[in-house]
């Protein structure tokens, strides 16, 4: 089976299935665009296990990552979609190497937050949990060029929580990221500080002190979200 045949057998899956409701319905949470069929996800997540099964022996780990590849840069995005899903059948395989492969699709692919997080979450924090990359591993894309891939940093190790190092450690991990200008990142930082307040408060609040007067407000609107009025009140700018 070439990987062409599959390509074309989802595209068409996609057209056939293509609902203008579901564009309309789902445009207004994509600031940055959202270029889709309309597909609804329960039928994209069915197709997506019915290809999963019927290809697994015959495209393999290999396979499905050269699909991906060609799925992840259409800017379709249900193609994306299936691409993200598709990584996710591969978690026993997961080497150093597929972690950088993976990466690669945030730099040349990914266009939305909603496949950033799929990839953060469903992905990224695996090679994590299961210690074939330390956090670490993320030092390089704090500073990537796009947007996605520094949002996915701070994301992946939402998961980690409760097996992270000494928390004081992972948040001087993100202080360079702190005062970065992109909304997308400064929530991606918000939520990981909230959940990790959530668990240990003291060294984010600390944290969060340090930083009040400089870093954008929308990471401290996000980390305070679970707080008391009088909590958050600490946390103002300073006149």
């Amino acid at each position: 089976m070439e990987i062409e045949s599959v390509e074309c057998e989802i595209r068409d899956f996609c057209h056939k299935y293509a609902d203008p409701a579901v564009i309309t319905k789902y445009t207004r949470y994509f600031v940055e665009g959202y270029n889709a069929y309309g597909v609804p996800l329960k039928l994209i997540e069915e197709e997506h296990r019915l290809l999963s099964t019927r290809y697994f022996k015959e495209l393999g780990l290999s396979g499905f990552l050269d699909l991906g590849d060609r799925l992840i840069r259409t800017g379709k995005f249900e193609e994306a979609s299936f691409a993200v899903l598709f990584a996710t059948d591969f978690a026993e395989d997961y080497t150093p190497a597929i972690f950088e492969r993976l990466g690669r699709w945030l730099d040349d692919g990914v266009c939305n937050w909603a496949h950033a997080d799929m990839l953060a979450g469903n992905v990224f924090s695996i090679f994590l949990l299961k210690g074939i990359v330390p956090y670490t591993a993320l030092a390089p894309w704090r500073s990537a060029e796009s947007k996605w891939k520094r949002r996915v940093v701070p994301v992946s190790l939402i998961k980690m929580l409760d097996r992270l190092p000494q928390l004081e450690e992972v948040l001087e991990f993100l202080s360079p990221m702190m005062r970065m200008p992109e909304k997308v990142v400064h929530q991606g930082l918000g939520w990981f500080l909230r959940e990790a307040w959530k668990r240990n408060p003291q060294p984010v609040e600390e944290f969060l002190f340090v930083w009040k007067d400089s870093a954008p407000r929308l990471i401290f609107q996000y980390a305070t979200e679970k707080m008391t009025g009088e909590q958050k009140a600490r946390f103002r700018r300073a006149k």
